[in-house]
């Protein structure tokens, strides 16, 4: 069995979402996972099926135009892109719809979405321009080399069908030194969802994403980040957050 180690960084930053501010910190916890199948294994065809294998264009053709995280979840992304992305960045928002939940107080030179439909996108306040594209039935995206200075995947990570294609491609269109975020928790469309992102946990699949970028070649060695559940005044608990970043190889 293979056994990937990757860093992760657990940090929680409550000051942009209206509470009294707190934070907690643990720095270099090394998050591990054996699988009990090789790298060959763990990345066969057969793990990225999905119960529903209709075209996904046709999934998304009736526009959602709604938030699929809570507000604390919410909070939390928008902290993370603050602090993971540097300011004034070139920004593909990859798997694009409704929102980006780009922080308002953290600028940029430009965000471009790219997805299956385009009135969510329209509908997005944080788009400068958008793209109606199918990635996951053409994986070559539809830029030049070096095109961004930031690529962020938003609760999108669970339905990519060629996630190691994907990334490489990635990699192509981002400058050098560029950052690639992927953000992800547990809410989904589980019949759209890859076979092997169900049967994993929180944790591993953070490790899966690692091994997706170790696997695409030319990133660095990727960081994880984890902000917990937060409690709100009437007792409810927000969706959790995790965040994978790693950036390209100068």
């Amino acid at each position: 069995p293979l056994r990937w180690r990757t860093r992760v960084w657990w940090r929680l930053s409550r000051s942009n979402t209206g509470t009294r501010s707190r934070s907690l910190e643990v720095a270099n916890l090394p998050l591990s996972t054996n699988w009990d199948l090789s790298r060959e294994e763990l990345l066969a065809r057969d793990h990225f099926r999905r119960q529903d294998e209709s075209d996904d264009p046709l999934f998304y053709r009736q526009p959602r135009l709604l938030v699929h995280i809570d507000e604390g979840a919410i909070a939390a992304v928008s902290h993370l892109l603050g602090r993971l992305i540097p300011p004034d960045s070139e920004v593909l928002d990859l798997f694009s719809s409704y929102r980006s939940h780009w922080p308002k107080e953290h600028p940029k030179k430009r965000m471009v979405g790219l997805g299956l439909n385009a009135v969510e996108m329209e509908h997005n306040p944080d788009l400068d321009e958008y793209l109606v594209y199918d990635a996951n039935h053409e994986t070559t995206l539809p830029f030049f080399d070096e095109s961004f200075d930031a690529v962020v995947i938003t609760v999108s990570m669970q339905y990519i069908t060629h996630p190691v294609e994907t990334f490489r491609e990635v990699n192509r269109i981002l400058r050098p030194g560029g950052r690639f975020l992927v953000l992800y928790s547990n809410r989904m469309f589980h019949t759209k969802a890859v076979y092997i992102w169900l049967v994993c946990n929180d944790q591993q699949r953070g490790c899966l994403i690692a091994t997706y970028l170790d696997e695409a070649g030319n990133f660095t060695e990727a960081e994880g980040f984890y902000v917990p559940p937060q409690g709100d005044p009437s007792g409810e608990s927000s969706d959790p957050m995790f965040a994978v970043l790693a950036s390209k190889a100068r």
